[in-house]
């Protein structure tokens, strides 16, 4: 115990050394531990559990009320465990308060683990099958507002519209971590525009990895994205530019991608200030 104790301080200690804002760092998770602050100021400091599922959530949902929208739904892609839609209940909840929204949130996971990989580009000397098997029974006793959309997402997306009639969805979640689930997943763009925004905030989980998984554009989630934006000449998931040229720059500011369709009925409706005349001096 002493030892374990030990390393973890350790730890710490080499964070805070080669961290390069040391005391901003300290200060957010002062903020966190405490939860002092606005909801929205929290978020844009990150100073809560998973910023990036509320970022993707809170902008979607403000997004959405611009376009004329009163509620909006969230999909998570790949639930496992159950601690992401479990985290989006929290967003959800703080951001429907601040901005007078209803927020659906639905979880797609087939509730038996991971399948067996297809071939190298689900990442077989990564991922095992029947990883994150689901306990669905008390996952389900944990939720309020979740609705598990259980079963093969390739077959669970082609009636989820007509079984749920979901609120257009503003912020997606794609944590299926195999390139051939990620593919099945993305058909969630395919959604007639009357249940999908024209621009979505999107996280996607493993783009980034280790030493281990090594992750490349020819494999994986990575390779998933490119073929869909070679295949889709009106549609495009880009990257965050925005995010990456701020002067603190977080890891998963590089998670962030935004879907948008061009040819979407509501892309051209206006929803920036009216008034952006600059002055002469």
């Amino acid at each position: 115990m002493i030892k374990r104790k030990l390393k973890a301080g350790i730890r710490i200690f080499y964070n805070y050394l080669f961290d390069p804002y040391p005391l901003r760092t300290l200060a957010i998770k002062i903020l966190y531990k405490l939860g002092i602050g606005p909801y929205p100021i929290r978020l844009e400091l990150g100073a809560m559990d998973r910023p990036f599922y509320g970022y993707c959530l809170y902008h979607g949902a403000r997004l959405a009320k611009k376009l004329g929208h009163k509620r909006i739904s969230v999909l998570e892609f790949g639930v496992a465990s159950g601690r992401g839609v479990v985290n989006l209940e929290y967003h959800a909840r703080e951001i429907a308060r601040d901005l007078s929204i209803e927020i659906e949130i639905y979880g797609f996971d087939s509730g038996e683990g991971l399948p067996a990989p297809r071939d190298y580009r689900d990442l077989p000397y990564h991922w095992k099958e029947g990883f994150f098997k689901m306990d669905f029974t008390s996952l389900q006793a944990r939720l309020t507002r979740t609705k598990l959309v259980i079963g093969n997402v390739e077959e669970t997306l082609q009636d989820f519209c007509q079984k749920y009639n979901p609120a257009p969805i503003a912020a997606i979640m794609m944590d299926l971590d195999y390139y051939s689930s990620t593919v099945h997943g993305m058909r969630v763009f395919d959604l007639p525009d009357a249940y999908i925004l024209p621009r979505v905030f999107c996280y996607f989980d493993d783009i980034l990895g280790s030493e281990v998984e090594l992750l490349n554009n020819r494999t994986g989630m990575r390779l998933a994205m490119d073929e869909f934006n070679r295949d889709n000449p009106d549609k495009i998931i880009s990257p965050a530019h925005y995010l990456l040229c701020k002067k603190v720059v977080e890891l998963w500011y590089h998670q962030i991608f935004i879907y948008h369709n061009f040819k979407h009925q509501q892309y051209n409706d206006f929803i920036s200030g009216e008034n952006q005349q600059l002055p002469l001096d």
